[in-house]
């Protein structure tokens, strides 16, 4: 059997909000409750369970490979909601996208203030 990432818990200060907030900017179906969490589900198998955290939340990253169609779909959301996002993880260059093996890509923050990146390359050196 090959391992395989099968989900994660997002800490969130409002998991419904944090998850309503990625299933309508990637264009994925609404999460659905799972047991104490907000179940997001990915085409690859893998979700998101979105967790309501006590106290502050830490900063986590996630990146999501889109095609360039969903892409385009995701970033006229971004842009349509006057969210700020950036061309690097460090937020130096503001409403710029990247260029990186032949994709696209930029980074913007979810409510609870994770950093999320949308992507159109895939990264093939884990496989």
């Amino acid at each position: 059997m090959a391992i395989e990432l099968n989900h994660t818990i997002v800490w969130s200060g409002d998991k419904v909000a944090s998850a309503d907030f990625l299933t309508t900017i990637l264009g994925l179906p609404d999460a659905v409750a799972g047991g104490h969490f907000q179940v997001v589900g990915l085409a690859n198998g893998v979700s998101l369970d979105f967790a309501d955290a006590d106290g502050k939340v830490s900063m986590q990253h996630y990146a999501f490979s889109l095609s360039e169609a969903e892409f385009d779909a995701a970033f006229a959301r971004i842009r349509a909601r006057g969210l700020d996002y950036w061309a690097d993880p460090a937020r130096s260059r503001s409403h710029e996208i990247y260029h990186h093996q032949g994709g696209r890509g930029l980074y913007f923050r979810d409510p609870s203030g994770h950093l999320l990146e949308i992507l159109t390359w895939r990264n093939d050196s884990a496989a």
